[in-house]
């Protein structure tokens, strides 16, 4: 798949402790305290998206922490397909003995 038919989605997007301006891109009440990449490409995998897992990258704002990223085919809206994802890792982490 081409760079151009895939979504590039920091695991800073979905991250409840940033604000705007520090990467988060949905809102805070569809947030979660520090999203793991592992835990989106899971979200991703059960949505039924075309996903790709990059670790090794880092967020241009903080390149010291290799957060890596996701690539996700493009299956409309970047937005939707965040909101989507979140909503799934909530769903999750409901789910999941803490």
């Amino acid at each position: 798949m081409r760079k151009q038919d895939r979504f590039i989605l920091w695991p800073q997007y979905f991250d409840l402790n940033r604000k705007r301006s520090e990467g988060r891109r949905i809102p805070k009440n569809q947030a979660q305290q520090s999203p793991r990449l592992e835990e989106l490409q899971r979200a991703a995998q059960r949505l039924g998206l075309d996903v790709e897992m990059v670790p090794e990258l880092a967020y241009p704002a903080t390149p010291w922490q290799k957060t890596g990223i996701l690539l996700i085919g493009k299956k409309g809206s970047k937005l939707e397909i965040m909101k989507r994802i979140a909503k799934e890792v909530a769903i999750q982490r409901s789910k999941s003995p803490s």
